[in-house]
């Protein structure tokens, strides 16, 4: 595979699997596609903590970024990459699907 395109292996899995999990959230209508404008923020909250969670590490010093051949390189922060911003909204998003997915799931047991 050539270098350009093994650079952008990392964020192109990402975003395959935030597609998917977007297909799964609007074919039950989990959260994005149940309301919205409630989703966004509490996905913009949900960003926030894990940056800030983030950004608190990497100032401690414990989270580094290191060589990684499957990376773009493009650095938002100091040992913050790209990557890691899109990481962090697929997790908020995931565990959204997760919790309303369970939710439904066991309510309609027992009901």
């Amino acid at each position: 595979m050539p270098e350009p395109l093994i650079s952008l292996a990392y964020l192109t899995a990402l975003l395959v699997s935030f597609g998917c999990m977007l297909l799964i959230d609007r074919r039950f209508g989990l959260f994005l596609f149940r309301d919205p404008l409630r989703a966004a923020l509490v996905l913009a909250a949900g960003l926030f903590f894990f940056l800030a969670w983030d950004l608190a590490a990497i100032s401690l010093g414990i989270f580094l970024h290191g060589p990684a051949p499957y990376m773009t390189g493009i650095m938002l922060a100091p040992e913050l990459p790209l990557e890691e911003l899109v990481f962090l909204l697929f997790l908020s998003h995931l565990t959204m699907v997760l919790v309303l997915g369970f939710q439904r799931l066991f309510s309609r047991g027992e009901a």
